[in-house]
């Protein structure tokens, strides 16, 4: 079950401090704190290839929330926050090496990334040097499922969003028979499966699953057969970059059934390669920054910094940098075990998402995904489950 403790509205790698404050002094090791000086928290996220813009985004939040916290004084007496940016470019050994550059600048905590595959891979690192990591977007199961002790969301999980998938499909759509599309990347592939699984659970069942080659420029054949299966939905769980062509395509075959993407596509990308074939074209996602009142503030506040309205999973990111500067303060030390023991003991931290709390493995608790659907060229609140497991209106 889904709960709703949101409230709703009606490839080389670059490293970067940003320029916040001056860089700390001291030589601790990586996961320790001299005592001194500004606070360093990393940040990894895509700069560069084709989800470069939702890497833009989280950076621009996790700035966002380090001003707002150098403003009110900082932290532990004084001590400033300075964030550390690598560019991972959603590419596992492109974010090992972002990672051990972090390491090498002895950041405290890490938050943010967006590609499941990357962090897979980072939170290696991170987790053996004891460095907790925030995930803000990353939703695979792998990342917390591995025994690690030192990772945490700030978002959901793939087999909880497949499970509200399927049932969105079935229960609101009265889609049993279903074609599911991925990329073969761990996060659309992970959630293909959940999605597929928890279909047959629901007397639904996928009559087509197969991967699309990312990047691709003509989806034309591999459509037509997605087509002679005769679904009655589609659910792609891809990225956005390839999402908006594919949906573009599926109109001019003649597909007409609802259309349906993961979280990876709730991007205004995919509305404007898509154009009028966007109408209609419905997410699985986490609530988005407009459909949250208690993220009203940080929704202007971040248009009044960027000029540009916040994406999907900033305020996520805003969240996990702000989640672990209350860690720093409960714990009275910069030191990263004391961080990751202070992040465990979270309990009910009022984040602009909602109410956070960890689960043993660093899973956020009760985490809630809705609907997004395309009107008029913006997306708008779809639909979401009540504690009862009724679907309401998600606006």
């Amino acid at each position: 079950m889904i709960y709703n403790r949101y409230r709703f509205l009606g490839a080389g790698v670059a490293l970067t401090s940003v320029a916040l404050v001056s860089a700390c002094g001291g030589n601790s090791a990586a996961g320790g704190d001299s005592g001194t000086g500004a606070i360093k928290i990393g940040v990894v996220a895509p700069l560069s290839g084709d989800s470069a813009s939702a890497g833009t985004d989280i950076v621009n939040a996790a700035k966002l929330a380090a001003k707002e916290i150098n403003k009110d004084g900082g932290l532990l007496g004084g001590r400033k926050v300075e964030l550390v940016v690598v560019d991972d470019a959603c590419d596992a050994q492109t974010g090992t090496a972002a990672m051990q550059k972090l390491m090498s600048q002895n950041v405290v905590a890490v938050a943010g990334g967006y590609c499941s595959g990357a962090a897979i891979a980072e939170t290696v690192i991170t987790d053996r040097r004891n460095v907790p990591f925030i995930a803000d977007a990353q939703t695979n199961v792998q990342i917390t499922d591995r025994g690690l002790k030192h990772v945490f969301r700030t978002i959901g999980r793939d087999d909880k969003q497949g499970e509200f998938a399927a049932k969105y499909l079935v229960e609101s759509l009265k889609a049993e028979n279903v074609a599911i599309i991925h990329d073969n990347t761990a996060y659309a592939k992970g959630l293909a499966e959940a999605a597929r699984s928890s279909l047959g659970k629901l007397g639904g069942k996928d009559v087509f699953f197969d991967a699309i080659t990312p990047g691709a420029k003509d989806f034309t054949s591999f459509l037509t057969k997605v087509k002679s299966t005769d679904p009655q939905a589609i659910y792609f769980t891809g990225y956005f970059a390839d999402a908006g062509l594919l949906l573009k395509q599926a109109r001019e075959l003649g597909i007409k059934v609802p259309i349906i993407g993961g979280d990876a596509t709730q991007d205004a990308t995919v509305i404007k390669t898509a154009g009028s074939a966007s109408e209609g074209f419905a997410t699985t996602t986490a609530p988005l920054p407009s459909f949250i009142s208690s993220a009203a503030g940080f929704v202007t506040a971040y248009k009044k910094e960027y000029n540009a309205d916040a994406g999907p999973f900033a305020p996520y990111e805003y969240d996990a940098i702000k989640v672990i500067a209350d860690a720093i303060g409960r714990a009275k030390s910069a030191d990263s075990q004391k961080i990751t023991d202070a992040l465990h003991a979270t309990k009910d931290y009022e984040g602009i998402t909602g109410t956070i709390n960890f689960e043993p493995n660093g899973d956020r608790k009760n985490a809630v995904y809705v609907t997004a659907v395309v009107k008029d060229s913006k997306f708008v609140p779809g639909k979401t489950l009540d504690a009862s497991g009724a679907w309401v209106d998600a606006g």
